[in-house]
């Protein structure tokens, strides 16, 4: 039977990206080696991390003064990092959602943090309006998709401060204005690698302003420095994002992405609007093309281990809702195939012919 992976994270990658991921692990560039032992200092790897920085720069267009870096300790770990290098005085967050929550917390250990705005009141199903941005702040963070309540932010935002974003979970999947921020980061194990590495785009001139001591593997302007190698990188996961850029490229781009992910939502979308059995969860406007949450709809909230039972037995994988939401989410990444949202939505269908 085939499978249809909605993981939400570690989540579907690129076949083509295993693929070649798999065959580096067998031998890395006819080395006669696995790419898991060769020097991370030799001219193989190195030309791996060139590259895969190049691209990203290529793909989002990350205009001169800017560094890309590839870290590790996942984007919880740039919840710490981006105070510690950005935080003198006062930081401004955007609350919506579980990530942003506790970005918010971390940066409170670095000076005062003002929530500008939260969605809370509304278990985070809708991306707060008409906010006020302090002026005198350090910085204003987002988190451009969450992937637990199934929103996302459509643009970037105009601040008169430096900005700040999570997009760990929609990276790459739509043109970005990287000009407008001063830090982007994401974890990669949602729609860019194998869990492991962390991409970091970072404006050089924003760094250096906090006084205080930051420790080496904490601070921006070592690993700018080092270029992502002042200590040992997660080789790996660095090379199935390369394999994972390339085909971004070779499929139109983010441009070319995000008219793919835009049809892919529509098709799930729609079939929750007209089946009478589901619902959606998140405000109409703010709905995420990468995590689309749904429940069952009033009146049949009792069939809902009976739906993720039928949809496990189709082939359906990683469909359950977290926790905090309940019901269903649906992952549809950038890797994500058009005919397994079809699959879904089928399978949606049929449940619905037998009730």
């Amino acid at each position: 039977m085939q499978k249809h992976n909605f993981s939400a994270g570690p989540s579907i990658l690129p076949r083509v990206a295993i693929e070649a991921t798999a065959q580096a692990v067998l031998d890395f560039n006819g080395s006669g080696l696995s790419i898991m032992e060769v020097s991370h200092r030799g001219k193989d790897f190195e030309a791996v991390m060139n590259e895969a920085r190049s691209l990203v720069k290529e793909v989002l267009s990350v205009p001169d003064g800017y560094s890309v870096l590839f870290l590790g300790g996942g984007a919880s770990m740039q919840f710490c990092m981006a105070p510690f290098n950005l935080l003198d005085k006062k930081a401004a967050y955007l609350n919506t959602g579980t990530w942003a929550s506790k970005a918010l917390k971390e940066a409170k250990g670095f000076g005062e943090v003002i929530e500008v705005a939260s969605s809370k009141d509304a278990n985070f199903s809708y991306i707060p309006k008409n906010y006020t941005v302090p002026s005198d702040a350090d910085y204003f963070h987002i988190t451009t998709n969450n992937t637990i309540f199934g929103t996302q932010l459509k643009d970037d935002p105009k601040v008169d401060v430096p900005l700040v974003a999570d997009m760990s979970s929609d990276i790459f999947s739509r043109p970005v204005d990287v000009s407008r921020y001063s830090v982007i980061y994401a974890g990669a194990q949602k729609n860019m690698s194998c869990a492991g590495v962390t991409l970091v785009i970072v404006k050089e001139d924003a760094l250096g302003k906090p006084n205080r001591h930051i420790p080496s593997m904490l601070d921006y302007r070592v690993h700018i420095k080092e270029g992502s190698m002042y200590n040992t990188p997660p080789v790996l996961p660095v090379y199935t994002a390369l394999q994972t850029l390339k085909w971004v490229k070779a499929n139109g781009g983010v441009t070319g992405m995000q008219k793919i992910n835009q049809a892919k939502a529509a098709i799930l979308y729609d079939e929750i609007e007209r089946n009478k059995l589901f619902k959606g969860t998140a405000a109409v406007e703010d709905r995420s093309l990468m995590n689309i949450c749904f429940v069952m709809a009033d009146g049949y909230q009792d069939l809902e281990a009976e739906f993720l039972k039928f949809a496990q037995s189709q082939g359906m994988v990683g469909i359950k809702g977290h926790r905090s939401v309940g019901g269903f989410r649906a992952s549809t990444y950038n890797a994500m195939p058009a005919a397994s949202v079809q699959a879904l939505v089928d399978c949606m269908k049929d449940f619905e012919t037998q009730k």
